[in-house]
């Protein structure tokens, strides 16, 4: 009795000291399946490279895409065109143990119609619990708008309603390919529309969402901040890319949420793209390595084919060093993770 109660303790503090990089990317030869690739992050990056070998509930799911990470657990999930309709399966995937919880994804039938899913993954800070959000957006029994979520855990393999009732507005729509998980919160780049007079505008924001107290709240953004690019983790902090133009030269401005002081941002540091599209190449920013180095993947037009690489830019020195993972017409995207022993 003594070691089973000892064992769920380990499991939950147990983190591995190592920084990694997955690297998602489609496969040439198997047309709607994924490639993984785990890179070690420290003194020796990028040579520390392996190639990870999928699990069958991993590799089942057709064009997977990575919902979420956090405390070394991925949540993937199939089509997500079907995520809409029918609902499916998602797969909490842990790549350092080799295990995987499948989990059915509903739909509601009590909202006549379902527009919009977003699926949301992260671990509860307190209990060390993985959990699945769901939220759905669509319309009631008398045609208006509405918004219904549910709670996913793995401790119950169950949905529930979430413990707080306060629920996202109808009028925000939360951009699910932009989304971090910081300290068990959850932050979605989202835009709230607005109407008035007969017009609407558009209002970018920031939604989040405590996996602990299961509530939403949003997250305003300052003037200085008028197009939002996408929202990063980088040093434990949750950081917004801009995308924006200066004297006709494409820049990105990386901006920091202060930690106790809500909805301040300080702007960390400004970059340009010109070094590289004055040759012919442009890159876009897929995260940050754990010194700080921006992680890009370069584009360029070769015999009318689109040739990506990934690369590190060293914002200091302004070197840019490939890290080795390339190929025509491969979208990668990039994930920070520590090894974990959570669903052992």
């Amino acid at each position: 009795m003594e070691v089973s109660h000892r064992q769920p303790r380990f499991i939950a503090r147990y983190s591995g000291q190592q920084h990694h990089l997955l690297v998602s990317y489609n496969d040439e030869s198997l047309p709607g399946k994924k490639k993984y690739v785990s890179l070690v992050d420290d003194e020796t990056f990028p040579h520390q490279k392996v190639s990870l070998t999928l699990l069958q509930p991993v590799a089942m799911l057709h064009t997977p895409t990575i919902m979420g990470t956090s405390h070394g657990l991925f949540c993937l999930y199939g089509d997500r065109r079907l995520l809409v309709r029918r609902g499916g399966k998602a797969v909490i995937w842990n790549p350092s143990i080799r295990k995987a919880v499948v989990v059915d994804v509903p739909t509601n039938p009590k909202m006549v119609e379902i527009s919009r899913t977003v699926v949301g993954f992260g671990v509860c800070r307190e209990t060390t619990d993985p959990k699945i959000v769901n939220i759905r957006h669509g319309t009631n029994v008398l045609g208006l708008p509405c918004v219904q979520v549910e709670v996913f855990t793995v401790s119950t393999g169950a949905w529930r309603t979430p413990y707080s009732s306060n629920l996202p507005r109808t009028s925000v729509y939360v951009n699910e390919e932009s989304v971090v998980v910081i300290d068990g919160v959850l932050y979605w780049l989202a835009i709230d529309r607005i109407t008035k007079d007969g017009g609407s505008r558009y209002i970018p924001l920031i939604v989040s969402f405590d996996m602990t107290s299961e509530e939403f709240k949003e997250v305003n953004l300052p003037d200085s901040l008028p197009y939002p690019w996408s929202v990063n983790e980088l040093r434990g902090s949750l950081v917004v890319l801009e995308r924006g133009v200066d004297a006709s030269n494409p820049i990105f401005r990386v901006f920091r949420m202060e930690e106790g002081v809500p909805n301040s941002f300080t702007k960390l540091f400004t970059f340009s793209r010109h070094t590289l599209d004055s040759i012919g190449y442009k890159y876009y920013v897929k995260g940050f390595r754990k010194t700080g180095e921006l992680i890009i993947e370069i584009l360029s037009n070769d015999d009318d084919e689109l040739d990506e690489s990934l690369a590190v830019h060293e914002l200091n020195s302004n070197s840019i060093n490939n890290i080795g993972v390339s190929g025509k017409g491969i979208p990668r995207y990039v994930y920070s993770y520590k090894e974990s022993l959570l669903l052992l």
